[in-house]
């Protein structure tokens, strides 16, 4: 089995790409399902915009039930409207657990409720994080997560479920990896569009092939590419393809 578990969709392709061509692409590149969710990356994020966002995948999830799960995505600045979105989507709607973009670090104060609120319903966080290696892309992402602000809410947390999210999207990954070494609660994906030779194989090397969960993250042939081409061996291929994620959503207690 492989389940990618950073993917981005819509009902109608209006955000991404519809639920129908994603189903296409599993099947195209032999994926058996797929989690996504619907993040706002750059500006207005009010409770009704995020509440129309989780509307797309939850419709999306109600189409392809076998094949698309969901995250919530949320902005903790807004408290409440955070706590009432969770209910809605993930203990109501079936969704698998939360997604977070960079309205704020990983270890901001403000995400402790809603990491709190995960741990209590033992559903995973997916966040967007990143080291863009050049000075004016982190100037313009100031709240992007790193591995060491992981490794900071993981040590705090260490009962909490967190994934930092594609490891190959760009930027110094090697130290993302270095950041994360000392926290082993913390899982990793393995999407992104870069490709460097010996990235998933330097990623088990160091943290451990169960620590590894595979995503495309959109770049869907890299993804797999990546993985098909890692020099590994087959078990642990299959703990990163599928294992370690269906372990990771045993854990709900909704």
């Amino acid at each position: 089995m492989i389940i990618d578990c950073h993917g981005h969709c819509s009902i109608d392709g209006s955000y991404a790409l519809s639920a129908d061509d994603m189903v296409r692409s599993l099947d195209l590149y032999g994926v058996d399902r797929i989690c996504c969710s619907a993040p706002i990356s750059a500006g207005e994020t009010s409770p009704d915009r995020v509440r129309r966002n989780n509307d797309l995948i939850l419709a999306s999830m109600a189409r392809h039930p076998k094949r698309i799960q969901g995250y919530c995505f949320v902005n903790p600045g807004y408290a409440q409207a955070t706590q009432d979105e969770i209910t809605r989507c993930v203990v109501d709607g079936g969704m698998i657990g939360v997604k977070l973009y960079h309205q704020y670090t990983i270890c901001d104060p403000v995400q402790y409720p809603l990491i709190e609120r995960c741990i209590e319903l033992g559903v995973p966080i997916l966040m967007h994080a990143g080291y863009p290696a050049a000075p004016e892309l982190r100037e313009s992402q100031p709240r992007l997560s790193t591995g060491e602000h992981f490794a900071e809410i993981g040590k705090r947390y260490p009962e909490a479920t967190l994934i930092c999210g594609h490891i190959g999207g760009g930027g110094d990954w090697e130290r993302q990896i270095k950041g994360l070494r000392e926290v082993p609660t913390v899982f990793l994906d393995t999407s992104g569009s870069v490709i460097d030779a010996g990235m998933i194989e330097r990623c088990v090397r160091d943290l451990g092939s169960e620590r590894l969960l595979f995503a495309c993250d959109g770049s869907m042939a890299r993804g797999v590419g990546k993985m098909l081409d890692a020099d590994i061996t087959p078990e642990q291929r299959q703990a990163i393809f599928s294992d370690n994620i269906l372990s990771i959503l045993a854990r709900r207690k909704v």
